[in-house]
């Protein structure tokens, strides 16, 4: 105790001062990195909107509410790295268009007021999207219930302590009550939009105006690629002459990249048959096969009976054929080993036609009826259905199911879609007879309640088999990872410097790929999905620098910055000198077969000289640029319709998508216009709603293209 004692007078002091220090740098820290990062030089906002921070708590916060949204809309689907990329990115453009917005509304007066933000979500006749959410429904009605909507974030605690319900309300409120602003603006901007009589009657005119053509096509194809010679000095011109074309409004990057594919090996097969042959015997003989596979396979038990259209399988005949209790197997399907093993067989219709009325005592998980009240609710509907009254009126007036009332009722299921019915509903469909009428219990996870069923008719009988399946994904194993790994990073380490990775990627004849015009702001890259870390490394390298190993999902890439491209002219660069090469090439040689066919006087000449048939494209009209035979040639369709085109005369070599194209104009006429004004009236609000569409959409990338926007992408 003595020696203990010593210890604390002499080093206690000492063990406070460290505590402290290390607490300080801690706060110094978080700091630095968090909402007073600024006052140590660091940046901590995602973009800048004219000057207008971003800050990275505001965006991670709107995508926390995003995939709150994604799991409410998707019902709980798992959200994968291509969807999460995808919210990302959404969710940074949403902060973008509001920064952008908030100043344009201030400069129109627009506002949301605070009476108009409680009536958006409190109101009589709230937002669509509150009106939508379902615990807001009246179970007697089926209908919005406003009273609702208060009483549970009273109660929401209670309902879910876990906080999920109340974070998932909350996240709509949200959206709802800054999508407002929006909403005010577009309408403002679109409710002016109309179609004048003049747009109307020259559409008219143009959709009735027809023509045929007989026309020979002389493709590109004929002169050979190397007979055209293409040169800087025309890539460049050709990039001037199409400046708008290739101006780009937002720095790009592209990567050159070799991707370590991490593909399983013979090893894993061997793993996953082995696990298969293992069980087959103990397959073969248990009497529950549900619970054996659901304890052993990959992919959960299936009950639902399958016929030969249903039956999904390249071994279907096989294993349709095979004796009841036997097991077809192991095979590979769909990147998994299986075996199967037939339970039942039977004939069964392949569509059954029924009407019900559904009277519920749950839905989702939500109270509506007492287990008595609900059967006497269903009786009163039997009984009226017996004493005459149409199942149609009765479905209307008694039924929970709000899809049926416009149907007075009935389905029609096809087999494939029994597995997705609630059982007890789904037996009696199929395996009853026409005419025969059934009342079934349900209880499952959407709902629990009383059907009243009719069997109205059933098609297509023919054998169906219910099966047992135990399959075991083929994945690659540790070692197979492992191997993929080292090969990616002994190839990193080799090959740093741009000219050893170009070197390395000729003499070992790997496939190089391309990740191009990937913008600051991207969350994928075409062949990646979600790379975002990849897309932070080409912001921060150079031209020609070589990448550390990243790991993607199934595989591990090396890569190589290949180009920047900055605002404004692109540059040529070996990105898009494939494309642009090809473009010119086709310039040229249109020129050359004009050139070459200029002194052919008629459609048969130029077809017998090119050695290309004479073609036909009838009844074409002027507000369509497709041509039977022709196909997507406007410059082509506008021609047979100039004034100055004289009908069996022929054109003049016309510049088309993939050749040159000769034209003699056989016919022009008109067909008769409607004036029907129910007819002209829907095609008028057509055009209107097709031009506000276009305006709302084409607004918000006005505002961003004048705005100055700048990314910080160390912090996305």
């Amino acid at each position: 105790m003595a020696v203990i004692q010593k210890i604390r007078d002499k080093y206690g002091k000492l063990t406070v001062f460290i505590i402290v220090l290390a607490l300080v740098g801690f706060i110094l820290m978080d700091a630095a990195s968090g909402r007073f990062g600024d006052l140590f030089g660091r940046d901590s906002s995602v973009a800048t909107v004219n000057g207008e921070k971003i800050d990275v708590r505001e965006y991670q916060q709107r995508i926390k509410e995003y995939e709150i949204l994604y799991n409410y809309s998707s019902k709980g689907r798992t959200l994968d790295d291509a969807t999460r990329a995808q919210i990302n990115e959404q969710a940074l453009r949403e902060l973008i268009n509001e920064k952008l917005m908030a100043v344009e509304c201030e400069k129109l007066g627009i506002a949301s007021t605070k009476e108009e933000e409680r009536d958006l979500i409190y109101g009589a006749a709230p937002d669509p999207i509150v009106q939508q959410y379902p615990v807001f429904a009246n179970p007697d009605t089926r209908m919005f219930d406003p009273q609702r909507v208060k009483a549970f974030e009273q109660q929401v605690d209670q309902y879910d302590p876990t906080g999920k319900a109340r974070e998932e309300w909350e996240a709509i409120k949200a959206y709802v009550l800054r999508n407002n602003l929006n909403k005010k603006y577009n309408n403002l901007l679109t409710n002016f939009v109309y179609t004048p009589k003049f747009l109307l009657d020259k559409q008219l005119v143009e959709q009735s105006t027809i023509a045929s053509a007989r026309f020979v096509k002389v493709p590109y194809a004929v002169i050979n690629d190397a007979e055209v010679k293409v040169t800087d000095e025309d890539l460049n011109a050709y990039m001037k002459k199409k400046e708008k074309q290739y101006t780009i409004e937002e720095p790009t990057r592209s990567i050159e990249y070799i991707s370590f594919d991490v593909t399983p090996s013979s090893e894993d097969t061997a793993r996953a048959l082995g696990s298969l042959n293992q069980l087959k015997t103990e397959f073969s003989s248990t009497a529950d096969a549900e619970s054996f596979v659901n304890r052993n396979s990959e992919e959960p038990f299936n009950p639902a009976f399958v016929n030969k259209a249903s039956f999904m399988s390249l071994y279907a005949d096989s294993i349709m054929n095979a004796p009841v209790g036997s097991v077809y197997g192991p095979y590979f399907e769909n990147g998994m080993y299986k075996m199967t093993k037939v339970l039942d067989k039977q004939s069964m219709p392949d569509s059954v036609k029924v009407r019900h009325i559904l009277v519920k005592i749950e839905d989702a998980n939500q109270p509506m009826l007492s287990d008595s009240a609900a059967k006497l609710k269903l009786d009163s509907a039997i009984a009226a259905i017996k004493s005459g009254a149409p199942f149609g009126s009765v479905v209307e007036r008694y039924s929970d199911d709000p899809g049926s009332k416009q149907t007075a009722g009935e389905y029609t299921f096809t087999l494939q879609q029994k597995g997705q019915l609630s059982k007890e509903f789904a037996d009696f469909a199929f395996e009853g007879s026409a005419g025969e009428k059934k009342t079934v219990k349900v209880d499952n996870d959407a709902y629990a309640g009383y059907h009243y069923i009719e069997i109205l008719e059933r098609k297509g009988m023919q054998p169906a088999v219910k099966i047992a399946t135990v399959s075991k994904a083929l994945y690659p194993g540790d070692n197979t990872e492992n191997a993929a790994y080292a090969k990616a990073t002994e190839f990193a380490g080799r090959n740093n410097t741009e000219k050893a990775f170009d070197e390395a990627v000729k003499t070992q004849n790997l496939n190089k790929r391309n990740g191009d015009n990937v913008k600051a702001n991207d969350f994928m890259i075409a062949g990646f999905g979600s790379a975002r870390e990849i897309i932070r490394w080409m912001y921060d390298a150079k031209v020609g620098d070589v990448s550390q190993v990243f790991a993607l999902e199934n595989r591990y890439v090396v890569a190589k910055l290949s180009s920047k491209q900055e605002k404004g002219l692109m540059k040529l660069d070996a990105a898009m000198r494939p494309g642009m090469e090809a473009a010119v090439r086709a310039e040229k040689k249109a020129e050359m077969l004009k050139n070459r066919y200029k002194s052919s006087t008629s459609l048969d000449a130029v077809a017998q000289a090119a050695g290309q048939p004479v073609q036909q494209a009838d009844s074409f009209n002027l507000a369509s640029p497709f041509a039977p035979n022709l196909g997507y040639e406007p410059k082509a369709v506008g021609y047979c319709f100039f004034d100055g085109f004289k009908p069996n005369t022929m054109s003049p070599g016309i510049t088309g998508q993939d050749g040159v194209i000769y034209l003699s104009v056989i016919m022009r006429g008109n067909k008769p216009m409607p004036n029907d004004p129910m007819i002209l009236n829907q095609q008028k609000a057509m055009l209107d709603m097709q031009s506000k569409n276009t305006l709302a959409s084409v607004m918000q990338e006005v505002l961003r293209k004048t705005a100055t926007i700048k990314y910080h992408t160390q912090n996305l």
